[in-house]
C-alpha cells in the first residue's frame, strides 16, 4: 500500500505513522493484511473525532485489493473512493493537465511522462507545492518505483519513460 499526503506538515507525518502502527497491529493479531478500503474506513474513524479543527490531513491510499484501488481520506473524516485524484494547493494545475491528456490506453511511458507533466505544473505554478517527487507503479504483483527527484527546478517538464502512478510516500 502507498499513501500520498497533503495538508500540514506535522498532521501529514503523525496520521501517517498512526496508521502504519494501527496496520502493523493488525497484521500481528489476523495474521492478514488489512484491505485498501478496510485501511481507509479505519483511517475515517480514526480522524472524524477531529471535524472542525484545525488540523489538515489528506491522504490518499492507493494499493492492488482484487483490483486497483485509489482512496481519498481527509481530515473530517470524509472517504472518496476514485479513478483519478489530485489533492492539495497545486491540485487545479495538475487537473488541467490530467482533464487534457489523461486516456486509459496510455502505454507505461505516456503514463509516467504525464504523471510528471502534471506534477511538473502543479508545483511550478503553486508556489505552496513542490521539492521532492516519487513516481511508482502499482500492480497486483506489488509496486516498483519509476521516478525520483528532489526538485524540480527547471521551466520545461523532465522527459522519461515509465509508469504512471502517484507521488507517494511509502508506508509498507
Amino acid at each position: 500500500m502507498m499513501v500520498t499526503s497533503s495538508g500540514s506538515g506535522a498532521d501529514c507525518m503523525l496520521w501517517e505513522r498512526i496508521l502504519i502502527r494501527e496496520i502493523r497491529l493488525y497484521q500481528l493479531r489476523h495474521g492478514h493484511r488489512l484491505s485498501i478500503r478496510a485501511t481507509a474506513k479505519l483511517l475515517s474513524s480514526m480522524l472524524h473525532p477531529f471535524k472542525g479543527t484545525e488540523m489538515c490531513v489528506a491522504l490518499t491510499l492507493c494499493g492492488w485489493d482484487n483490483g486497483p484501488k485509489l482512496i481519498y481520506v481527509c481530515s473530517d473524516g470524509a472517504r472518496l473512493q476514485g479513478d483519478v485524484f489530485s489533492v492539495g494547493s497545486g491540485s487545479p494545475y495538475a487537473y488541467g493537465v490530467l482533464d487534457r491528456e489523461l486516456r486509459w490506453s496510455l502505454s507505461k511511458g505516456e503514463a509516467i511522462s504525464l504523471a510528471r507533466e502534471a506534477v511538473f505544473r502543479a508545483t511550478h505554478r503553486d508556489a505552496y507545492s513542490g521539492n521532492n517527487v516519487d513516481l511508482f507503479h502499482i500492480t497486483a504483483q506489488g509496486w516498483s518505483i519509476s521516478f525520483t527527484s528532489y526538485f524540480f527546478v527547471t521551466n520545461t517538464p523532465p522527459q522519461t519513460q515509465g509508469a504512471l502512478c502517484d507521488f507517494v510516500t511509502m508506508t509498507e
